[in-house]
């Protein structure tokens, strides 16, 4: 059975420390490898050497960086098919949609391409008598990636290639049950010319975590994940002297007014609500439905629904994939038995799906609820799955204090012909991100991602301008150079003139 091993100092590394945890294809559910979980040694020596890389990396010229990015974006253009295949093997995922997550993750490659501009500093002249004042930004030294299973590719590509533009080393632990893509992205990154030490891969369980956010040579840490774990990373991690960005979880809700185009509507709401069977942060996970919108909105979804086609990522006919594991599986049907009981109306329940001939796979169906309330677990918790709930509700100020309510502040969306109720939907709900007739709107890689409330912990969210402020501290100099005339004494407090 192949193991996955670490990258550390340009090469890859054997795991020591005996710990090992399986990868699963999910749609055949059969374990097709292991990968070795890292030691807090371990992590202490991928940390060391990042370090060390960060002595000569951290004084590079900006045109080094940037020849090394420049020639790593064409190799994951030139790879991207090889790592959608990665990508659909161990997450399950439609090679489509890998595909795409792979393009999202370029986007951020070739903004720190762009890093010379990013980093230009500002200049003010004779704030004072032959006084000069510069502001610059400076790496921070080591930092560190913790990331999701839901995106093996394009959340590490949301991280470091940005951080090591910067001029930063990079320290990353993706999730242990998809490691190919991450160890993919380094053998890439290593044959671009990234001096070894820069980007060091540790693949592990909490232990691994806990070292990274307890290491006191590590500056920062980057995380996307569940809510609960990105408190716990913020929490841990700022005890320890670090800066974080914790990205957590969401409940994304879609408005749709009366007025909205419904077509259109129905076809956004199938595509946010089960692309990548629901295993993203940014999926639609409620449709709030205003006045008589609800009945025609749910006939045109379960129309569309019905023709979805469920089966293997590397098939080339299917639109939905499966969960990641079977416990997840089992956990998203939960939900659905559990809204029954509750009292919603179950319009299509997937949860006894299966595909032939892949009878072992982490199978679900797709599920439509409706007459969903806010008390009911469906709608209080994040499924992270191929299920979507409908809520009705009166009016747009309704819809809008519903909204407000959720602990979560992700994304969300509007769907309306009317321009003057877009806007005000924009200005006053509560979240990171909004759509506009938009059902997910994650933004490209010049803006950045982040949410409100429970969906982000720290200050900063992440790439563009805020991802590069992250990685980065700012530094004022104030310069004179005395002309030969000068001189003198005087101990009073300087002034400005």
């Amino acid at each position: 059975m192949k193991t996955i091993s670490h990258w550390i100092g340009g090469k890859p590394v054997e795991g020591v420390s005996g710990n090992f945890g399986p990868v699963y294809n999910p749609a055949t559910g059969a374990q097709e490898k292991q990968v070795a979980f890292a030691s807090a040694d371990e992590v202490d020596a991928a940390v060391r050497t990042a370090k060390e890389a960060f002595r000569t990396w951290g004084s590079s010229s900006l045109a080094k960086r940037t020849s090394v990015l420049f020639k790593y974006r064409e190799l994951l253009d030139a790879h991207r098919e090889e790592i959608a295949q990665l990508i659909t093997a161990e997450h399950g995922k439609v090679h489509s949609d890998a595909l795409g997550e792979v393009a999202r993750g370029l986007e951020i490659v070739e903004l720190a391409c762009g890093i010379p501009e990013k980093l230009k500093g500002e200049l003010s002249t004779q704030v004072s008598t032959r006084v000069d004042v510069a502001a610059i930004r400076q790496s921070l030294g080591v930092v560190a990636g913790i990331t999701p299973f839901n995106f093996p590719a394009m959340v590490p590509m949301w991280m470091f290639p940005l951080a090591i533009a910067c001029g930063n080393t990079f320290v990353l632990k993706p999730s242990e049950k998809v490691p190919s893509a991450a160890f993919k992205l380094a053998e890439l990154a290593a044959e671009a010319g990234l001096p070894d030490g820069v980007l060091n891969v540790v693949n592990g369980d909490k232990v691994a975590v806990d070292a990274i956010l307890e290491h006191p040579d590590i500056a920062a840490v980057s995380f996307v994940g569940s809510t609960p774990i990105a408190r716990y990373i913020h929490t841990t991690g700022t005890a320890n002297g670090k800066r974080v960005q914790a990205l957590g979880g969401a409940k994304n809700h879609m408005l749709v007014l009366p007025d909205a185009d419904l077509d259109l509507a129905a076809d956004s709401a199938i595509n946010a609500a089960y692309g990548s069977a629901g295993e993203r942060c940014m999926a639609i996970s409620v449709v709030v439905a205003v006045g008589e919108t609800a009945d025609p909105l749910i006939g045109k979804i379960k129309e569309r629904a019905d023709q979805l086609r469920i089966g293997p990522g590397d098939d080339p006919a299917s639109e939905m994939g499966p969960l990641i594991t079977k416990v997840h599986r089992d956990k998203v049907a939960s939900y659905v038995t559990g809204a029954a009981a509750q009292g919603a109306d179950v319009v299509i329940d997937g949860t006894g799906f299966t595909v032939d001939g892949y009878e072992d796979g982490h199978w679900i169906g797709i599920s439509l609820l409706d007459h969903v309330t806010p008390e009911m677990d469906a709608y209080k918790d994040e499924i992270f799955g191929p299920v979507l709930s409908v809520v009705r509700v009166e009016t747009y100020d309704e819809a809008i204090a519903l909204m407000n309510n959720s602990p979560w502040g992700n994304g969300t969306a509007i769907f309306t012909r009317d321009g003057g109720a877009a806007r005000r939907f924009q200005m006053e709900v509560e979240a990171g991100m909004v759509g506009v007739n938009v059902p997910i709107p994650v933004p490209v890689g010049y803006h950045s991602f982040g949410g409100w409330k429970d969906s982000l912990f720290g200050d900063h969210h992440i790439y563009g301008n805020d991802g590069v402020h992250f990685y980065t501290r700012g530094k004022v100099v104030t310069t004179r150079w005395p002309d030969p005339s000068d001189g003198g004494i005087n101990l009073g407090f300087p002034s400005n003139h």
